[in-house]
C-alpha cells in the first residue's frame, strides 16, 4: 500500500481500552479514526459516535473485520479486543489481505500479545506473513513523567555516576471491568497476565539507555509469586459472582496479586534488577501506577495518585457511583485525587502519536511484536517460577507449550 498523507485507523474492540485511545486521539496529528468493529454492534456504534463527537473521525461502525480491512480508507488497525479473540482477529485481518480483498500498512496490538507464548508467536507470524508493520501497544512507557524522568536521570545522573541498577514498577486497582478478565481460561491467567505485562516491561525500559534497544538489557533469571489475597474469600467471591456473571472464584480462582523479580545483565556487563508487583486487591482511590529508578547517586519516582488536583466531598454530597475522577474509582466522598486527562497521564496519547508516525514512515518503532513476544515469555517464566516455587533461568525450558495452571483452571491457592 502506498503511504497516505493521513493515516486512516480502524479499531477492533469498543470497550474501556478503545475509548481511552479514542480520547487520546485528540492529541494525535496526521491520522483519523475511521472505523470500529466489535462483536457488540451497539458498543461499536457508541465508540464511533464518541470519535465523531470528539472530532477525531469521521468514524463508523463496521459489520465485520473483513469489511473494515477491505475499506481503502482504512490503512492500519488497532487491536483492542479481548485476549481470547486475539489470534482469531489477526487471522481474519491477514486472510482478508492474503485473498487480495484489502490492504493495510500495519497493525498495532494491545497487551498482552497473546495469552501464552504460542499465541503471541502466532500473532507475530501471521502479521509478518503479509509484510505488515507492527507495533506493540504499551502505554506506560509513554507516560510523560516516565519519559521525562528516564531521559533526565540517564542524561544527568547516569552520565556522571554510572548506569541505574534498580527499577521498580507497580499497577494496582480493585479489579477489572468485564467478566472475561476474571476468567483464567479466557484471559490467560489472572492479574499477572493482565497487568504484569505493563510492569515487567516498564522496569526493563527504565534500565535501558535511551536510544538503545531493550535487547541491551537481557533477562537472565526470574522469580515469580502469585496469590489470591481477597477475591477467594467467601464473602468477596459471592460479591464477585453477583457483579460478574459466570465468574466463580470458589471453583476456578485466578490470582489477584503477583510479584516478579527479574535479574538482567546489561550489554556492558552489569547485573541490574527489576522488581514489579500487580494487584486486583488494592484498596484506595482508584487505579495506582507507580515506578522508581535508582542509581549510584540519583533516583526518580512516579505515582499517578499523587495528582495535582484534589477534590473533597462531605457526607452530605450524594451522587451515583462512577469513574469521573480516576479509573477504577472506589469512593465518591472524602478527599479524592483527580487525574484530569487520564489517557494522557497514562501514556496513551504519546503512544498513539508514536505509532501513527511509525506507520507513516516518520519514526522507527520503539516496540514491535517481537518485544510483545518477549514480554509474554517473561510472564510465562514468572508463572512457571511461581508454580515450581523457585527462581528460573530465562527463558524457562518448554515455554512454547507452557500454559499456567490458572489458565487451565487447575490452580488452587
Amino acid at each position: 500500500m502506498k503511504t497516505p498523507q493521513r493515516l486512516g485507523v480502524g479499531f477492533i474492540g469498543s470497550g474501556f481500552n478503545t475509548q481511552f485511545h479514542i480520547r487520546a486521539w485528540t492529541g494525535v496529528r496526521d491520522a483519523d479514526i475511521r472505523g470500529v468493529w466489535s462483536p457488540n454492534s451497539r458498543n461499536a456504534r457508541k465508540a464511533a459516535t464518541l470519535a465523531n463527537e470528539l472530532g477525531v473521525g469521521p468514524a463508523r461502525a463496521y459489520g465485520s473485520i473483513r469489511e473494515m480491512v477491505s475499506d481503502p480508507d482504512i490503512h492500519a488497525i488497532w487491536i483492542c479486543g479481548p485476549n481470547h479473540a486475539r489470534v482469531a482477529n489477526v487471522t481474519e485481518i491477514v486472510n482478508t489481505i492474503a485473498r487480495g480483498k484489502g490492504e493495510l500498512i500495519g497493525i498495532a496490538c494491545e497487551k498482552p500479545l497473546g495469552r501464552n507464548v504460542a499465541e503471541a508467536k502466532e500473532v507475530a507470524r501471521l502479521t509478518k506473513s503479509v509484510r505488515l508493520k507492527h507495533g506493540y501497544l504499551e502505554n506506560q512507557i509513554f507516560a510523560p513523567q516516565v519519559e521525562r524522568g528516564r531521559e533526565l536521570l540517564w542524561a544527568r545522573g547516569a552520565a556522571n555516576t554510572g548506569r541505574p541498577y534498580l527499577a521498580r514498577a507497580a499497577e494496582e486497582h480493585s479489579g477489572p471491568h468485564e467478566p472475561w478478565f476474571w476468567k483464567g481460561k479466557l484471559q490467560g491467567g489472572g492479574v499477572l497476565n493482565d497487568m504484569m505485562c505493563h510492569s515487567a516491561l516498564v522496569v526493563r525500559h527504565l534500565l535501558t539507555r535511551p536510544g538503545e534497544r531493550l535487547s541491551t538489557v537481557k533477562p537472565k533469571r526470574v522469580t515469580g509469586h502469585i496469590a489470591s489475597l481477597k477475591w477467594t474469600r467467601k464473602e468477596y467471591a459471592q460479591q464477585l459472582s453477583k457483579a460478574m456473571p459466570g465468574v466463580n472464584y470458589r471453583r476456578t480462582p485466578a490470582e489477584d496479586f503477583a510479584s516478579v523479580n527479574i535479574e538482567f545483565k546489561t550489554e556492558d556487563g552489569y547485573i541490574v534488577i527489576g522488581e514489579a508487583t500487580t494487584s486486583w486487591s488494592f484498596v484506595g482511590a482508584g487505579l495506582r501506577l507507580s515506578a522508581e529508578l535508582l542509581g549510584p547517586e540519583y533516583s526518580m519516582s512516579w505515582n499517578t495518585l499523587d495528582a495535582g488536583l484534589k477534590l473533597f466531598f462531605s457526607r452530605a454530597v450524594k451522587g451515583k457511583t462512577g469513574e469521573d475522577l480516576v479509573e477504577k474509582q472506589n469512593s465518591e466522598t472524602g478527599q479524592m485525587p483527580v487525574i484530569a486527562e487520564e489517557w494522557a497521564a497514562y501514556g496513551y496519547t504519546n503512544e498513539d502519536r508514536h505509532f501513527v508516525r511509525v506507520f507513516l514512515g516518520k519514526e522507527k518503532p520503539i516496540l514491535t511484536f517481537d518485544d510483545g513476544v518477549e514480554v509474554v515469555k517473561m510472564l510465562m517464566t514468572a508463572y512457571a517460577s511461581a508454580e515450581k516455587g523457585k527462581t528460573l533461568r530465562f527463558p524457562a525450558p518448554g515455554l512454547d507449550k507452557f500454559m499456567p495452571k490458572v489458565a487451565r483452571g487447575t490452580w488452587r491457592p
